[in-house]
């Protein structure tokens, strides 16, 4: 895939940076404005279901009191019997009836259907057979009380949607039938619902009871929507959300339309504003983009190849702009950078050499007292006790000290390194008898190895010195072996090994990289290995208290002919 220029990113970056977040932002905005007016819809039409719900629940309730009570007062029961008690009767129901939102109409009859009283002014003789046809329904299956949607016109076009019927006992037997109907146009009052088009009100058959809107009613009284699921419904070409709401004690379903017609003329007005706004910006960043771009472009270009040049390897690849801007500012840092580059370079170098010769022959170096003074302090004693031993002593330090001292390279085969480590522990050996045990497990491949000359016998040096503060007698074993590239050589001792906290302490001396401790034997060792191999090598140094200690090399696994090899190469 070809690399864009500066000039061609300079653009894409402002058309980017100003196209997408608009286009971002206008989707988002109708998707915002889509999302909230459906969640307004529905919480419209939720809200209006419930207020409906709660206001006929009361007019249900209060009903269906009003009905057991009067039933069974006196005044009514003497009014069925000898038509005595008419001004308490028609008082009580019209105290009543004014205080509902749903006003209606009180009818008594007799148990065979024969009109005794009556709140409405005028009835046909259809109003009075539907009366008496409720009268023997309830005679026929012995119902004492009734509650049913039947609609019955009254005088004035006056419509009664439901029945409330009670039988009115008078002992052991039925006097007579008190009958309430409900007017329809209180029930629409009451159920048209701000923010809400359209309410339906029906009984468990779907039959309705009330509605604010006849395009709701089907064939014989029923709601044409019946069986519909809840949500988007349409009706007579209108798209509406629908919600039922139950009520549990009238067995009533109450249901609110809302209407769902989306403002599309809005919507489209919209859209083609932005699409026009987008359009002009787009045209106005695309050419102030080309513009910056060219011009801008120039001088990224003389950076650009100087950078390249500098990664080259061309440590004198200086540029110049002169155009006295902030890229001409870069460049004169950049060339200023350059010019220290090419300084550190030179001394670091220098530095770097001079440093590795050093410290590698500082370290070298400390590690020889140490044992030079235990061996001499063993001599003094053998001098005096047992000639033989002193003279054994001494020849074998001579040829300690000439391999460590005389020989020049830096390195050398482990197992020649093993051979003087066995000499020195002869000669601890000889100081501390049985007392001292020494164990060597390293495989013949481990020992073509090359390692750093004398690397073994500083960890050596204190197995044996801090082994002896907490036991009588100490065992050391030195294990190696060849693990894929790398030689891994293991010093063991069962000393009295180191607490926890003592353990950490160590460690970090041992790998800080400037010690200022007292203690810098292993610390020592560490950086030797790690000037001369690399930060993946060194030693790790584990230990329990009363256990003992072990302490592990790592290095790069490599024999004396392929490092003579390499080094011919290299010449």
């Amino acid at each position: 895939m070809a690399k864009r220029s500066f000039k061609d990113s300079l653009r894409r970056m402002f058309l980017l940076h100003t196209l997408v977040p608009i286009s971002i932002l206008f989707v988002l905005f109708l998707l915002f404005m889509m999302i909230n007016s459906k969640l307004l819809l529905v919480s419209q039409t939720t809200d209006a279901g419930k207020k409906i719900k709660s206001a006929l629940e009361s007019v249900y309730a209060s009903y269906t009191k009003e009905m057991n009570e009067a039933a069974e007062q006196g005044a009514v029961i003497s009014y069925v019997e000898s038509g005595q008690g008419g001004p308490e009767l028609f008082e009580r129901f019209y105290s009543f009836n004014s205080r509902q939102q749903v006003k209606s109409i009180m009818h008594i009859l007799s148990p065979d259907g024969v009109i005794l009283a009556s709140s409405a002014n005028y009835g046909s003789e259809s109003t009075d057979q539907a009366l008496q046809a409720i009268v023997r329904r309830m005679e026929g299956q012995g119902l004492a009380s009734l509650a049913e949607t039947n609609q019955i016109r009254f005088s004035q076009d006056r419509y009664t949607a439901y029945t409330f019927a009670r039988a009115i006992p008078s002992g052991s037997r039925i006097a007579g039938y008190l009958i309430y109907q409900l007017y329809e146009e209180d029930f629409q009052k009451l159920i048209f619902v701000q923010n809400n088009e359209i309410a339906v009100v029906t009984d468990s058959y779907h039959n309705i009871i009330a509605t604010t809107s006849n395009l709701t009613r089907g064939l014989m009284n029923k709601y044409s929507l019946a069986g519909e699921p809840q949500g988007f419904v349409w009706i007579d070409k209108g798209r509406y959300y629908s919600k039922e709401t139950y009520a549990l004690v009238s067995q009533w379903q109450i249901y609110t339309l809302s209407a769902a017609q989306w403002n599309h003329a809005a919507y489209l007005s919209l859209a083609v504003f932005f699409a026009l706004a987008s359009l002009l910006l787009w045209l106005l960043i695309r050419y102030s983009a080309r513009m910056i771009s060219t011009r801008q472009s120039r001088a990224m270009d003389k950076l650009t190849y100087a950078v390249r040049e500098l990664q080259s390897g061309n440590m004198d690849a200086y540029v110049y702009i002169g155009t006295g801007d902030e890229f001409d500012t870069l460049a004169n840092q950049y060339n200023l950078m350059l010019r220290r580059l090419n300084e550190l370079v030179a001394k670091n170098e220098e530095l770097s050499d001079l440093r590795r010769v050093i410290e590698v022959k500082h370290l070298q170096s400390q590690f020889h007292p140490h044992f030079i003074f235990n061996v001499l302090e063993m001599l003094r004693y053998a001098i005096v006790v047992d000639d033989k031993l002193a003279q054994d002593i001494v020849l074998t330090l001579s040829r300690h000290l000439r391999y460590s001292i005389g020989n020049e390279r830096d390195q050398v085969v482990l197992g020649t390194d093993l051979e003087y480590i066995a000499g020195y522990m002869k000669l601890q050996q000889m100081r501390f008898k049985d007392r001292l045990n020494y164990v060597e497990k390293v495989e013949e491949a481990a020992k073509a190895a090359l390692v750093p000359r004398l690397m073994l016998q500083p960890v050596i040096e204190n197995a044996i010195k801090y082994g002896y503060r907490q036991r009588q007698a100490v065992s050391i074993e030195v294990v190696g072996c060849v693990m894929g590239d790398d030689l891994v050589i293991e010093v063991k001792d069962d000393g009295g090994g180191m607490s926890q906290e003592r353990l950490e302490e160590v460690r970090e001396i041992m790998l800080s990289q400037n010690n200022r401790a007292p203690h810098i034997g292993l610390h020592n060792l560490h950086r030797r290995l790690v000037l001369m191999y690399g930060e993946r090598y060194g030693i790790r140094i584990d230990s329990a208290q009363g256990e003992g200690t072990a302490v592990t090399f790592l290095l790069p696994y490599r024999k004396e002919e392929a490092d003579v090899q390499g080094a011919a190469g290299g010449r």
